[in-house]
């Protein structure tokens, strides 16, 4: 009998409850992303060794920078080895690279490497060795455990772990991947449409990020990030459209909308994985692993979305309509000063 009576006021309910849901979501998730615009520590350290002569090595150690300030952050090694150039320090813009080259007085392998003044950071560093013979070893240090043992050799299945780790922490603290995610939430109306917008954008960063970090695809990482910030922006002003009546090709088919802006987050991704580069001898793993991790991330993600949505249904709470322009808005302006952020840093 209510329904005959007021048929509109379940839907009016239905919406205040989705634009609840999606203003709590938006604004934690922009406050973080905020936050991260300044939180240059989330970034990974990058230790790489690299074997040109028996025992002979040319080391880059690359830390995260917060203005003019770089963590403090060195490489330690349990064995007897020994420096013999100088360090040479330059920065990057967000990142310190130092270089010099080292001698290993003792093999390295079985030595115990460590990232001093990692356990004060909230940073992880990736360890990459590549023996002349061939050989490689990666290991992904974290504050809690900032120390590991070089093995003679490194099976696949360690390989894998490690970018599986590295992809899912790429997408989960990569806010601006998030945001889009979240917008093309809000934007898609109905399952069979959300499981086709999350499968177009899927496919399309796998597609681009293989292809960039193989090397057939070169885009200059600045104009990408700008784009893929400009790309949330767009989202958000057809969330408005459709609220206001205007359903365009963005509302009635977002699967395209995702794909075509995935193919751009796709280099985004290349991009931070070129930060810390592929292993020798097991690129194709470590390239699977890690979009693979990306991928479970993004599912975490969504269904973490789904999830607080439909708690907040069942809470039946009354809101004013107006709320649900609140969460586009606040992703627009978000995403807006990344572009200006962005396109200043060219």
């Amino acid at each position: 009998m209510r329904q005959v009576r007021n048929p509109g006021g379940g839907r009016a309910l239905r919406a205040m409850r989705k634009g609840l849901a999606h203003l709590l979501l938006a604004l934690g998730i922009g406050v973080a992303s905020v936050a991260a615009t300044s939180a240059h520590e989330i970034r990974p350290a990058y230790l790489q060794l690299h074997e040109d002569k028996p025992g002979e090595f040319g080391v880059l150690l690359k830390t995260p920078m917060r203005g003019d300030a770089r963590l403090a952050l060195s490489a330690e090694f349990s064995g007897a080895v020994e420096n013999l150039t100088p360090v040479v320090s330059r920065p990057t813009g967000d990142a310190m690279v130092q270089t010099w080259r080292m001698r290993a007085i003792e093999p390295l392998a079985g030595q115990t490497v460590r990232i001093d003044g990692l356990e004060n950071t909230i940073t992880d560093a990736l360890v990459r060795i590549e023996f002349a013979d061939g050989g490689a070893w990666v290991s992904r240090l974290t504050p809690s455990a900032p120390e590991a043992t070089i093995p003679a050799d490194q099976s696949g299945w360690t390989v894998a772990g490690t970018y599986l780790e590295l992809g899912i922490e790429h997408i989960l603290f990569g806010f601006d991947h998030l945001l889009f995610v979240l917008a093309l939430l809000i934007l898609t109306q109905g399952t069979w449409r959300l499981v086709k917008t999350v499968t177009a954008f899927t496919a399309a960063h796998s597609i681009t990020l293989a292809l960039a970090t193989l090397g057939f695809v070169h885009v200059p990482s600045p104009p990408v990030e700008a784009v893929i910030a400009l790309s949330i922006a767009f989202v958000a002003v057809e969330i408005v459209r459709a609220r206001a009546g205007h359903h365009d090709l963005a509302s009635r088919a977002p699967w395209v909308i995702a794909f075509v802006f995935g193919l751009l987050h796709g280099f985004g991704f290349a991009g931070a994985l070129s930060e810390v580069g592929l292993p020798a001898g097991h690129i194709p793993v470590a390239l699977l692993f890690f979009n693979l991790g990306v991928e479970a991330g993004q599912l975490l993600f969504v269904g973490a979305v789904l999830g607080i949505v439909a708690l907040i249904r069942m809470r039946r709470l009354s809101l004013p309509p107006w709320l649900e322009l609140v969460p586009p808005y606040a992703i627009g302006t978000i995403a807006m000063f990344w572009v200006i952020e962005r396109v200043a840093a060219f």
